[in-house]
This record gives C-alpha cells, sequence and structure tokens, in this order.
C-alpha cells in the first residue's frame, strides 16, 4: 500500500483520538455526582410523597419516572463503553498504520521529498504531539474509569444486594435499587411503559380529600409464589410471630374461599390475589388486604381452545394448584385446563389463550412468574415440556425453548449472578439457566431426578436445587460449576430457601435442616413429626413454616437456629403464605386470611 494513504489514515485516526478523548475528558465534568437515583424531578415527587404518603397514584409515577432515569442511566454506561471501545480501536489503527509509514525508513536518502514526509521522518515536534496525543488518551481513559456507573455505584452496591434479596420491587418507591429496572437487556421499543395509563399527572395526582380515612397501601409487595423473583425471602417489617383462629387473636380478617385450590396468594399493594376452580368454573380473585372483602372475580370463559372436559386430576392437586403472578398493573393467572388470563387490578380482562391442555397424571401446578415486561410459563408436560415467554400486555409470544427431559412440577425462579439476570428452571435430569431476554440456555446441570416439584433458590450468584431421590445441589451460576452436593435431607415437595449463610431443606416425612451454603456442610436439624408440603419463608432473620396441618414453625436463621414459636392454626395449610409490612396472608383448604396485630 502507498505510504500516504498510511500517512492519511494516520492523520485522520490522531485527530479523531484526540476529539474523542477531549469529548471523553468533557463527559466527566457533565456527569460526576449524577445518580440514576437522584433526578431532580423523581427527588421533587420524593418530598411529595414524604407529606402525602398514601397516595397510591403518586407513588406509581415515581416508580415509574424511576425507571425511566435507571434506563437512561445504563444506556448512557453502554455508550461510555462504546466510547471506550472505539478510542481504543482507533489508537490500534493509528499504530499499524504509523509502523507499516516508518518501514524501511531507517535511511533517508538525499532527495526532495514531500514536505509533510519530511516532517514526519526528520522533524522532533512530531515525537512530542505523537507522545502528547497518547497521554491525552491515558488521561481520558482515567476520566471514564472516574465517571463509570460501575464505579459510581459501587458505593450501593451492598444496597442493592439488600434489596435484590429483600424482594422489594415494583411500588416501593424509596427502594434504591430496582434489578429488573437495571438488568433487563431489551431494545427500548419492547419496553411496556404506557405513560397514558400506568402513570398518573402530577396534577391529578393528589385527589379530593374525602372525611373517610384511606387504607395505608403497603410499599412491601410478594408478587408470585414465595415472593418477588420467586426466592422465599421477603423485605416485609412488623410481621407477628403468633396468632389464633379461634380467639381472632391477631386475625385482621378471615373469609371462606369461593372455589378450592393449592395456590398461594400474592400481595401487591392494596389487593391480594389467588384462584379457585371446580369442574363449573375457573376464576381469578382479588380481596381488598384491608378489610377482606372481595373485590372482584374474573373466569376464563369462552377462550378458544379450552376444553369443554376437564382434565383428570388428583385430589391434592386439583385444577388450580399454580400461583398466579402480577407485576403491579396486570395479573395473570393459570388453570390445568392450560387456560391463561390475564387482567388490569380492576379486574378487567385484557387477554386471555389456550397452551393446550396438559399432559400430567397428576395436574398442572407450575406457578407463574413475572419478570420485566415477560411473563414466564415452565410448561413441562408428558409431551413436548418447553418453557413459554408471553408479552404480559397482551399475551403475545416471544420466544419458546423446548426443554428435553420429562415431565416436572416445579416453577421458575430469578438469581442475580454478577448482578445480571438468570432465569433459573429445575426439572428431570437438569437444573437449567435461560437468559429472560431471549431465552438463551447459559448452562445446564444434570443432577435431577424422581417427580421434581421443588423449585430453586438462591443467593450471592449461587443456585441450589434440590429434590427427593435425587440430591442437594450448590451450582456456581457464573459457569454452572457444582460447589458441593449432599443428599442427607431432600424436599418431595417444599422448595429451599437460603439466606447468605445457611440453606433450609424441609422435607415430606417432618426435617428441617440448616446447611452451610459455602460448604454443604449440615449444620442442624430439627424433627418435627410432621409433613411440609408448604414452603419456607425468610422474613425478618425468622424462617416461616407451615406444616400440613396447619401447625405454625417460627425459626431463627441465626448460627443458633433455634424453634422461636410453634402453634396450631386449626386448618389444613399446604399453600405458602404472602408477607408485606405488619401482615400475613394465609391460604388453607377451606379459607384464606389476614395475621396483623391487633
Amino acid at each position: 500500500m502507498n505510504k500516504d494513504i498510511y500517512r492519511n489514515i494516520a492523520a485522520v485516526t490522531a485527530i479523531f483520538i484526540i476529539s474523542l478523548s477531549v469529548m471523553l475528558i468533557t463527559n466527566y465534568f457533565q456527569v460526576r455526582g449524577v445518580t440514576p437515583l437522584q433526578t431532580e424531578v423523581v427527588e421533587t415527587l420524593k418530598l411529595l410523597n414524604d407529606t402525602n404518603p398514601d397516595n397510591p397514584e403518586l407513588q406509581e409515577q415515581i416508580r415509574q419516572l424511576d425507571l425511566l432515569a435507571r434506563r437512561a442511566y445504563f444506556i448512557q454506561a453502554d455508550h461510555l463503553k462504546l466510547g471506550v471501545y472505539i478510542l481504543l480501536g482507533m489508537v490500534a489503527v493509528f499504530v499499524v498504520c504509523l509502523r507499516f509509514y516508518f518501514k524501511g525508513e531507517m535511511h533517508i536518502p538525499d532527495k526532495e521529498i514531500d514536505p509533510i514526509d519530511e516532517w514526519m521522518l526528520k522533524s522532533k515536534s512530531r515525537k512530542y504531539i505523537t507522545w502528547s496525543m497518547f497521554g491525552l488518551v491515558g488521561v481520558s481513559l482515567f476520566f471514564v474509569f472516574l465517571s463509570s456507573p460501575f464505579l459510581a455505584t459501587e458505593k450501593t452496591e451492598s444496597v442493592a444486594e439488600e434489596t435484590l434479596i429483600a424482594e422489594s420491587t415494583q411500588v416501593e418507591p424509596d427502594s434504591e435499587v430496582i434489578e429488573p429496572a437495571i438488568d433487563i437487556e431489551e431494545p427500548m421499543n419492547e419496553v411496556i411503559i404506557d405513560t397514558t395509563n400506568d402513570v398518573t399527572p402530577v396534577e391529578e395526582a393528589f385527589p379530593a380529600t374525602s372525611e373517610e380515612p384511606q387504607p395505608v397501601v403497603p410499599k412491601i409487595t410478594h408478587n408470585a409464589f414465595r415472593g418477588n423473583y420467586s426466592n422465599g425471602v421477603s423485605a416485609a417489617k412488623g410481621i407477628p410471630v403468633k396468632w389464633d383462629l379461634g380467639s381472632g387473636t391477631n386475625i385482621a380478617w378471615k373469609k371462606e374461599i369461593p372455589r378450592p385450590g393449592h395456590n398461594s396468594p400474592i400481595i401487591n399493594g392494596n389487593h391480594v390475589f389467588f384462584t379457585g376452580a371446580d369442574e363449573q368454573a375457573r376464576e381469578l380473585y382479588c380481596y381488598d388486604l384491608t378489610t377482606g372483602e372481595q373485590r372482584w372475580s374474573l373466569a376464563a370463559t369462552n377462550i378458544p381452545g379450552s376444553p369443554s372436559v376437564m382434565p383428570k386430576v388428583t385430589e391434592d392437586t386439583g385444577l388450580a394448584s399454580s400461583s398466579v403472578a402480577t407485576d403491579g398493573n396486570r395479573v395473570c393467572a393459570i388453570f390445568a385446563t392450560g387456560d391463561v388470563v390475564c387482567a388490569d387490578m380492576d379486574g378487567k380482562q385484557l387477554w386471555a389463550k389456550n397452551l393446550g391442555v396438559p399432559d400430567n397424571h397428576y395436574g398442572f401446578v407450575s406457578s407463574l412468574l413475572i419478570f420485566g415486561n415477560t411473563l414466564f410459563i415452565q410448561y413441562d408436560n408428558n409431551k413436548d415440556p418447553k418453557l413459554i415467554a408471553l408479552d404480559v400486555a397482551n399475551g403475545n409470544q416471544r420466544w419458546v425453548k423446548n426443554r428435553p427431559g420429562k415431565i416436572c412440577w416445579s416453577s421458575p425462579s430469578i438469581a442475580y449472578v454478577n448482578r445480571k439476570p438468570q432465569l433459573i428452571l429445575m426439572g428431570n435430569p437438569a437444573i437449567t439457566a435461560y437468559d429472560p431476554n431471549s431465552g438463551e440456555q447459559l448452562w445446564q446441570v444434570d443432577c435431577m431426578g424422581g417427580e421434581v416439584c421443588s423449585c430453586p433458590c438462591s443467593i450471592d450468584g449461587v443456585i441450589f436445587g434440590a429434590n427427593e431421590y435425587a440430591k442437594l445441589v450448590a451450582i456456581n451460576g457464573a459457569d454452572g460449576k457444582v460447589l458441593w452436593e449432599s443428599s442427607d435431607y431432600l424436599p418431595e415437595v417444599s422448595s429451599p430457601v437460603a439466606t447468605k449463610d445457611h440453606l433450609y431443606v424441609a422435607t415430606s416425612y417432618g426435617v428441617l435442616a440448616a446447611y452451610d451454603t459455602k460448604t454443604g456442610a449440615l449444620a442442624k436439624e430439627h424433627e418435627l413429626n410432621v409433613e411440609f408440603y408448604s414452603s419456607p419463608m425468610i422474613v425478618e432473620g425468622k424462617l416461616y413454616l407451615f406444616s400440613n396441618d396447619g401447625k405454625m414453625h417460627i425459626f431463627s436463621t441465626d448460627n443458633e437456629f433455634n424453634l422461636l414459636s410453634s402453634f396450631e392454626t386449626g386448618e389444613r395449610t399446604m399453600a405458602t403464605p404472602a408477607f408485606t409490612d405488619g401482615k400475613i396472608v394465609v391460604r388453607t383448604e377451606k379459607s384464606i386470611y389476614c395475621v396483623a396485630m391487633n
């Protein structure tokens, strides 16, 4: 190639390098001190919220604006990284062009040459300019490091971890970290944020005052089976440790359930959701958290493809064993017929569809999970097992992944690994991690067997799974490597739950065991001589667990792992309770009730 071309390319890239370096340095002075959690508008609205804390419309507006601010912040982070890559690429091009330009120029012949070439070859000033340019690049990279969002968020990383473990998203406007808003890597044109319907304008955020006192809307949500992300941990505070159905002590309300079902209740704001079904109808219910009154019900009817004859199911499974899921704007339910329905928070049906009647000899029980704008359904049946991702706004299929393996009854959960979300599914024979945005399989570990019903859990990037007639495993979510295994105590139906130090497993034959999360060593076990189908929940440093006979067991989750309290409630309970600040919602075989201090 002609040396003039190398020279000209080097000159252009040098100008580009200098310009981009100046832009990166300028960027530092523009963004320093700015965080995604402290935008002027959001902070102003938070001040307004302090003066009007019981306004759910204002809280929803804060949440949505906070979500938009976070997205913009992390888009800026991506642009900053792209700028660095371009800068380094241009430096590489500049060095290569200079290398080829000076190749063979150790001796300059005594002849007239181009003035630019003479300057390039003989002038000392070009050395100073070249080294100055490289110095500018180094300075710009230093300022990039200072202005990096990853550095800026380092101080709040522990808060992010705590918030992730606490699972307190969606309607918690004062939350410091809303993980889905940070880590869902979807194109912006696919993000469903309807500012017309979901965000109340500021002038409408303060409704006319009423003489009737308004109920306090809890900020802590329980948006799916076992809480947000289906991980078994809640950030709720002020939870009672004793109640009595017979005397009414600490019982806010109790209602008979309209139709049977083994699904667990969920809580969002002042809404309690659950389902019921029999041969006559399949229904989604919404109850008022404060009063216990039924707000509305929605029947799954007139759905194309829905069977006219109900599938055969066992008594302990039924037609409504799958727990519903919500994102605070919509609530979705699925039944053993394969019918999926989605409603808004006022009970208006948004969409419905039939996925095909599940080929399942016990009955379909996998619970739903909503993450971002996507509804996930683990559809592991005898024929054509698969993972289905639907757009929660309209029910359209986003992607579907066929799952090799056998039928199972487990439900999906979300784990964060290196601050990125993974969709974790247990099955027979494997535990598998997927990218929740694309459905790409990230890793798979063959370690399960038997009739898999238990669900996975996670902590600090480590995923735990266990099943009777298989084993208990701890998996590094970063690479899918098995960290340790155990077979001492294994669950049949109940799902494990983890803290930073201990993993807790409840067996169907009445043993509650604690394992060291780092080594897998059995720390302590309690033989309670009861049967556990309900899954343990960790709240305020305590483990709450119902046995099938309706007895509540409360343990400490410190190193002592002591039984703090146990008492009979009087009704068989196999569902997992839902928690929010100061309240527990419990579903039994016959009723649903709310526990609150009184």
